[in-house]
C-alpha cells in the first residue's frame, strides 16, 4: 500500500521588506524574507522590525557622511621662525661701521663778570690807625700811622715806579717812594727792610717791604704819606683815599 505523504498546504506568505543599504558602500538591496505561514510574525512586530532597520540604516548613513567629510583643521602650535644667524661678512661690516657717539650737551653757564681790580688799596689792611695827619706839638705830622706786628708786609697803594728805596734820613728811616704818574707820589717810612729797588715797576697791592721801627720811631708801624705835584708836598691822605673808595678812620 502506497502511503501518500501529507503535504502541508503551500500557503506561504512572502514578506518583502525593502531596506536601503549603507550609503557609504553605495549599495542598495532588497531583503526577501520567506516565512512559513505557521511561523509568520505578527504584523505589528514586522512593522517595528522595519522601523528599527530603517533607523539603523539612517545611523549608518550619517556615520558614512561624517567619515567622508574632510577633517576640520585643528589649531596647532604657531610655527616659530628662527632668527637668521649673522654671517661672518655681515659681522665684519657691522664692526667696520664707525660708532656714532652722542655729543654731550653743552652746559650753559652764566657768564660771571669778574670784579674790576681796585686802582687803589690801603697799604696795610686791618691795621690800627694810631695817628692821623695834622699838627703835633707844633710840628706837622704829615701822614697816617698804621700799626701791626713787626714784619707785616707793606703793599703799594697803587701802581707806579719806585723812585727812592732805602734810608732817606730826616727821621724817616728805611723808606720807599713810588711815583704813580698822575701827579701823585706815596711815601712808606720806618720799614725794617725793602723788597724793591729804584726803577722797579710795581702793581697795586704788590709787596714793597716790611713793617719796622727805623728812624725816629717809638715802635713798629708804617708812616704813610701822599705827595701832590712834587716830592715833599704832603697832603692829608684820608680824604685822598676816601675819594678813591678807601675809608680810613681819621
Amino acid at each position: 500500500m502506497v502511503r501518500h505523504r501529507r503535504r502541508h498546504p503551500r500557503g506561504v506568505r512572502t514578506l518583502a521588506v525593502g531596506v536601503a543599504a549603507l550609503v557609504g558602500l553605495g549599495l542598495a538591496g532588497v531583503a526577501t524574507v520567506t516565512l512559513d505561514r505557521d511561523d509568520a510574525p505578527e504584523p505589528a512586530a514586522v512593522a517595528l522590525d522595519a522601523r528599527e532597520r530603517a533607523d539603523a540604516a539612517a545611523r549608518a548613513d550619517r556615520s558614512a557622511r561624517e567619515s567622508a567629510a574632510p577633517a576640520s583643521p585643528t589649531a596647532g602650535p604657531t610655527p616659530t621662525t628662527a632668527s637668521p644667524t649673522p654671517t661672518a661678512t655681515a659681522t665684519r661690516k657691522a664692526a667696520a661701521k664707525p660708532k656714532v657717539t652722542a655729543k654731550p650737551k653743552a652746559t650753559v653757564r652764566k657768564a660771571t663778570t669778574p670784579k674790576p681790580k681796585p686802582s687803589w688799596v690801603i697799604p696795610m689792611a686791618g691795621a690800627q690807625i694810631t695817628s692821623c695827619y695834622g699838627q703835633r706839638w707844633g710840628t706837622l705830622h704829615a701822614g697816617i700811622d698804621f700799626a701791626l706786628p713787626a714784619g707785616t708786609p707793606i703793599r703799594a697803594a697803587a701802581a707806579g715806579t719806585v723812585v727812592k728805596a732805602g734810608d732817606v734820613g730826616d727821621g724817616y728811616g728805611i723808606s720807599v717812594f713810588i711815583d704813580h704818574g698822575n701827579g701823585y707820589l706815596t711815601h712808606y717810612a720806618h720799614q725794617s727792610s725793602v723788597k724793591v729797588a729804584v726803577g722797579d715797576r710795581v702793581g697795586v697791592g704788590e709787596v714793597i717791604g716790611y713793617e719796622g721801627s727805623t728812624g725816629d720811631s717809638t715802635g713798629p708801624h708804617l708812616h704813610f704819606e701822599v705827595h701832590q705835584g712834587q716830592m715833599w708836598n704832603q697832603i692829608d691822605p684820608a680824604p685822598f683815599l676816601r675819594a678813591r673808595g678807601i675809608d680810613v678812620a681819621c
